[in-house]
Formats: structure tokens, C-alpha cells, sequence
């Protein structure tokens, strides 16, 4: 009941619907980056360098248009960026063969990708009731882990019967069409953020000791995240005949228990605190992930594939909250865009290192996996004391007269 009623609110589905059509290219991106220029007939170096180019760009650019946002509103930092970046797909999409064409197409495709997930997060408290709120996040939440199966499966399909090269300016118009969607809607025009603390200009949400221990924390989330994809590719390669599905299976069922774990989180009313729940559940991510170093046989090894992806969507669905709490006034689209920057370094940094241990054992690789969300979980425990944040004390009761 509490997801219908969300969802029955004013304005919810249509911005739901447009954030999720917006933020489909990042879960394209990569891949379709990676067959554009392959097909185009260059190396897999000039291919991972695109790829680079574009997820360097995005982590750098997010957190500039977040302040953008803050600073100007909504709508017009939406539009301008869906246009910008869908420029960058097209210069990829006219040239996939030159070098000059693929760095710049994928940085600009990057650094402008419009920042709907910020913004979406930024308007959930004008949109939804107090009660309401963590429902909203954990649906959001939740939706991610439909984007990352949805993403490459639409690459697929689209690069099955109009080339990768389509991939690409489907891409840009699906960015377009979300922030057509989300810019012109109410919420998105009538919202400003408050005023900005003294001193916030040069850090901006940095200058919060916990929401840094937090985003830090979450980096080692996203860590564990990518050094799971390259568990499961590995396992997939080792196991190619008794695995059907190979490593998309495996991939699709641990989002699959994202999904379930953070719509059942959302239904839940709970007691603790924020910051109580958020190292909680970075823990609880943790426990997940450990089954996945006795490397059993596929059957077996598909049940912890979905095991290890119950605890990442509630993880996320608290952080949300956690971050609108601890950024200072004024900055708390820069503060999600910084938590998507960190999330995503902390993936490619995973992937890069697990990479490099395969060759040494899949053992290794799965150690690599449970151990970035392990001291990232310790880190938030230790940090617990600055992730709460102050309770305002109540108001003194007015005197009456007898």
C-alpha cells in the first residue's frame, strides 16, 4: 500500500518516468561506446579510453552541474545539459573511427550528462510527505537496479537490428526526451534550493566532515560492486558450459534481489536513526557478500549471486536520506552528485584492481569484492557518531496564565 500511494501522489509518476528514461544512457553508455568503435574497426585500447573519457568526465561534471543547480534551479541546467550531451553522442555516432571524435564525443557525453538522479533526490521532500520520504527513496533506489539490467539489454536489442551506432543516438534522444519530461513539470520549476551557509562556496557539501565519512563509506560499496562484475565475468568464463546466461545471469539476479531488498525496505517502518541504519545495512552488505568466496559450483553459485545483491538498494535507499541530512544548507544537489561521483570511482577502481588479480585466482578476485564494502561498512561504524546529525531540541512550552 505504501508504494500505490506514493505513486497516486501529485507529480511522482511523471517524474519517476522521466528521471528513469533519462538516466537509461548510463546504463548504456559503456557497452555501446565499446561496440560503436569496435564496428568502426578500432583497438579495445582506443575503446576502454572512450569509455574512460566518458566515466572521467561524468565524475568530474556531475558534481559542477549539481552546484549549477543549486545555485540557478532545475530546468534550465537540465535542458541545457540533455542538449550538450546528446552533441557528444552525435559527434561519436558521425566519427566512431577518429580518435579526436571518440575522446571528445564520450568526455562531452560525460561531463554533460544531465544530472536528473541529483535532482529527482533534491525534490523528493517538496514532493511526498514526511512519512513518505523513505519509501520514495527506497523506490528510487530500487529503480537503479531495474536501469542496469535494462541498459545493456536495450544495447543489445538495438545493436542486434540498427547497429551499435543507433546505440549511440538512442542514447542521446532517451537523455532529451527525460529531461523534457522532468524540467517542465512543477516541482522542478517552483523548487530552489535554501539559502547557502557561510564558508559553503569552495567546499560546498564537502565542508561536512560526516557527509565526506559517508561518501567515502559508500566508495567502498561501489568498489565491491565492479570487482563483482569482474568475479561473475571470470566465474562465467570458467564455467561457460554450466552456466547458461553465463555472467549476465548471475549479474541480472543480484540486481534482481536489489530490487526486492529495497521495495521491502521501503515498506518497512523502522525506529533507528538514519545514520543507524545506513552503517547497518553496510554491514549487512558485507555479510552478503562473504558466501561468495567459497566460489561453489554454478547452481549454488547462483543462489549467492542473488544473496550478495540484497543489501545494496537499502544501503543506497538510506544513504539518500542520509546525505540530504548532513549536507550543509544549499548544497544538496552538488551533495548527490558527489555520492553518484564517489559511488562510480569506487566501481571503476574495483573493476581496474579485480581485473588485474584474475590472473593471479578467482579467490583473490572474491577477497577483492567483500572487502571493499567491508571497510567501507567498518568505516561508517567507526564514523557513526558524526554521521548523526544534531536533533533539534523541542520548543518550550508557552506560559499560561491561571
Amino acid at each position: 500500500m505504501g508504494y500505490l500511494a506514493l505513486l497516486r501522489a501529485p507529480h511522482v509518476t511523471r517524474l519517476l518516468t522521466g528521471t528513469l528514461l533519462g538516466r537509461l544512457p548510463a546504463g548504456m553508455t559503456a557497452l555501446v561506446i565499446s561496440l560503436a568503435l569496435r564496428e568502426a574497426g578500432a583497438s579495445y585500447g582506443r575503446a576502454g579510453l572512450a569509455v574512460a573519457a566518458y566515466a572521467l568526465a561524468a565524475a568530474v561534471g556531475g558534481p559542477v552541474l549539481g552546484r549549477i543547480v543549486d545555485r540557478t534551479g532545475q530546468p534550465r541546467v537540465l535542458l541545457c545539459s540533455a542538449v550538450l550531451a546528446g552533441l557528444g553522442y552525435a559527434l561519436l555516432a558521425l566519427d566512431p573511427g577518429s580518435l579526436v571524435a571518440a575522446l571528445a564525443g564520450a568526455a562531452v557525453a560525460g561531463a554533460a550528462m544531465p544530472p536528473l538522479e541529483p535532482c529527482l533526490r533534491a525534490l523528493w521532500p517538496d514532493v511526498v510527505r514526511a512519512d513518505q520520504l523513505d519509501t520514495a527513496y527506497a523506490f528510487d533506489s530500487a529503480s537503479q537496479q531495474i536501469l542496469y539490467v535494462a541498459g545493456p539489454l536495450a544495447v543489445a536489442g538495438i545493436a542486434g537490428t540498427a547497429g551499435p551506432t543507433a546505440g549511440l543516438w538512442t542514447a542521446a534522444a532517451l537523455g532529451l526526451l527525460g529531461a523534457l519530461v522532468v524540467a517542465p513539470a512543477a516541482p522542478a520549476r517552483r523548487w530552489r534550493a535554501q539559502p547557502r551557509e557561510h564558508g559553503a562556496d569552495l567546499l560546498g557539501p564537502l565542508r561536512s566532515p560526516g557527509l565526506v565519512l559517508l561518501l567515502i563509506g559508500l566508495a567502498g560499496a561501489g568498489w565491491t560492486v565492479g570487482a563483482q562484475n569482474m568475479l561473475f565475468i571470470a566465474y562465467a568464463d570458467q564455467h561457460k558450459h554450466q552456466l547458461p546466461g553465463g555472467a549476465g545471469l548471475l549479474l541480472a539476479l543480484a540486481a534482481l534481489a536489489g530490487l526486492l531488498g529495497a521495495l521491502r525496505y521501503g515498506s518497512l517502518k523502522l525506529r533507528s536513526s538514519t545514520a543507524t541504519r545506513t552503517w547497518a545495512l553496510a554491514l549487512l552488505m558485507a555479510c552478503c557478500y562473504l558466501p561468495l568466496l567459497a566460489l561453489p559450483s554454478p547452481p549454488l553459485m547462483a543462489v549467492l549471486a542473488f544473496v550478495s545483491g540484497l543489501g545494496l538498494a537499502p544501503l543506497l535507499a538510506a544513504a539518500f536520506v542520509l546525505v540530504a541530512e548532513l549536507a550543509p544548507a544549499g548544497t544538496v544537489t552538488e551533495a548527490f552528485a558527489w555520492l553518484v561521483t564517489l559511488f562510480a570511482t569506487g566501481n571503476a577502481l574495483g573493476y581496474a584492481v579485480s581485473g588485474s588479480l584474475v590472473s593471479t585466482s578467482l579467490t583473490a578476485v572474491a577477497w577483492c569484492a567483500v572487502g571493499g564494502i567491508t571497510l567501507g561498512g567498518l568505516l561508517l561504524w567507526l564514523a557513526r557518531q558524526q554521521l548523526e546529525t544534531p536533533v533539534a531540541p523541542p520548543a518550550a512550552a508557552p506560559l499560561v496564565a491561571a
